[in-house]
């Protein structure tokens, strides 16, 4: 409780320091309005239960969860969460005005003692600070709030390209005594790329308790352009569940970071019914199956779907014949190479020697 009435306390004293302006989110310069998915790292500040995340996030479908965590589909609501493990937050990230929030992102009641710096700090573990509360809920006053009052929570994200290359972003949150070469290695991303993205002109100047933009490189796919999901990414160590459920995609850097696709083990969403996933012409080859005869395989894979709840596919075949043998023509015309240079040097010492003997005597 001392606890408790100390960050109110602060929250009060931070909340009359508040600038008159302020800029919220990552950095976002794509398309104004265009949405994408993003995650979020939630460092739980007490022990709990994935369903209540969910809950506090508002996150619609709990296998969302459970995939962005790469956890069995079939994990319950109730499994425990322990304090200070971190869980991933999926969500939709909306660009404007050159920055990217959660959209619509969770809303947050008020209860007896909050306030802002409290909600920003401890409720939401530092992923976002009080003043992006105060600006996106249009509150003057960050010290009068009340409580039942609803408050948008404006998780930062961001939609950009990061070196030519679609990432999903990933909000970090800096841990004490962290460092800009510790993050960049257990991400997989350089530190200048780092540093450039979230505005650091130097490695000193990371900041502990804040949200951290990184980039997460994503497996590719076949999926097209023309796809319902062709914005679908998804990264390494994850899975996801696109066509209304019906499909099951998941990225490994062990696959060579290509998306493996299979038809998904739960229900599909609402009165619809996951249709077939044939690739034609491929005797009844389902996605995610693969098939050898003689010299080749074919494989089956996740094209994407379209409103008519059809799924669409391609028929991947590579050849697997060893490399053949240089051919008996070839070895003979190097082996006859070999005797004409013989030849050739046989003639050239004869003549050699019949010139020394004729100058001999003369």
């Amino acid at each position: 409780m001392g606890c408790v009435a100390v960050l109110v306390c602060l929250s009060v004293l931070l909340c009359a320091l508040a600038p008159a302006t302020y800029a919220l989110g990552f950095r976002c310069t794509s398309q104004p309005e265009a949405t994408c998915q993003a995650l979020v790292g939630y460092k739980s500040p007490n022990t709990t239960t994935l369903r209540s995340i969910q809950s506090l996030f508002g996150v619609k479908y709990l296998h969302s969860l459970l995939a962005a965590n790469n956890l069995s589909p079939t994990a319950p609501p109730t499994t425990t969460v322990q304090a200070q493990d971190t869980v991933i937050i999926p969500f939709t990230c909306r660009c404007s005005n050159g920055s990217g929030i959660s959209y619509p992102g969770p809303v947050y009641t008020v209860q007896k003692d909050d306030g802002l710096y409290y909600i920003a700090s401890f409720v939401f573990s530092y992923l976002l600070v009080y003043q992006d509360i105060q600006l996106v809920n249009h509150i003057e006053n960050a010290n009068l709030i009340k409580i039942g009052q609803l408050l948008r929570i404006p998780l930062p994200c961001s939609c950009d390209p990061v070196d030519g290359q679609r990432v999903v972003h990933y909000a970090h949150v800096v841990a004490e005594g962290s460092s800009v070469e510790e993050i960049a290695r257990k991400f997989g991303a350089p530190e200048q790329t780092l540093l450039d993205l979230n505005g650091l002109a130097s490695a000193k100047d990371l900041m502990a308790d804040t949200a951290f933009d990184v980039p997460l490189k994503a497996c590719t796919s076949k999926i097209g352009n023309g796809s319902l999901d062709a914005s679908l990414l998804v990264p390494n160590g994850s899975y996801a569940f696109t066509a209304n459920n019906c499909v099951q995609c998941s990225c490994d850097s062990v696959n060579n970071w290509t998306l493996q696709c299979q038809p998904s083990k739960i229900a599909a969403l609402g009165d619809s019914k996951c249709p077939l996933m044939q690739c034609p012409g491929a005797d009844n080859l389902t996605i995610g199956n693969t098939t050898v005869a003689s010299c080749s395989s074919a494989t089956c894979s996740y094209a994407g779907y379209t409103s008519q709840n059809t799924i669409l596919t391609t028929l991947d075949t590579k050849s697997t014949c060893p490399a053949p043998p240089p051919s008996s023509g070839d070895n003979g015309n190097n082996h006859a190479a070999k005797i004409d240079m013989g030849t050739f040097s046989w003639n050239f010492l004869a003549t050699v020697t019949s010139i020394l003997l004729f100058v001999r005597r003369i």
